[in-house]
């Protein structure tokens, strides 16, 4: 319906335990988005993406939430439905509740009994390899 980019001005901020300023955004569920997604902190996702996430962030994906795109960020939780390319800088775990199609790069992996993953894992002991879409598909960071 809205084609337009989530920027930082649709967060919520609170406070970590350092008291440094933390971002934390949430798409429930009952919400489709089609576009691009870009944020600097955390987000948390119930409701259903059509399009791109990037954030310097953890992803957080609940049961209830489909995402179908490019995902790139530092760490990924993910419970729900993904079809996508993902590029995780350190961790990525599928819960049991998960159903993952598509290819990982990562750091890490965890796969807990029950998940379900269909695609092509590369991992390596640095950050993960930069398959950057936004490059690929010519724009500059």
């Amino acid at each position: 319906m809205f084609r337009k980019k989530i920027n930082q001005n649709t967060m919520k901020k609170a406070s970590n335990s350092n008291g440094d300023a933390t971002v934390h955004n949430l798409i429930s569920q009952g919400t489709t988005i089609k576009g691009d997604i870009e944020t600097n902190g955390d987000l948390r996702v119930d409701g259903n993406i059509i399009g791109n996430i990037f954030t310097k962030g953890k992803l957080v994906v609940g049961e209830s939430a489909s995402i179908d795109g490019t995902i790139e960020c530092e760490n990924a939780d993910i419970s729900g439905k993904i079809t996508a390319k993902v590029k995780i800088n350190n961790l990525i775990r599928l819960s049991e509740t998960s159903n993952f199609s598509g290819d990982i790069v990562t750091k890490k992996i965890s796969i807990e009994p029950g998940a379900v993953f269909s695609g092509t894992c590369q991992m390596s002991a640095s950050k993960a390899e930069n398959s950057n879409y936004k490059e690929k598909s010519g724009e500059k960071k």
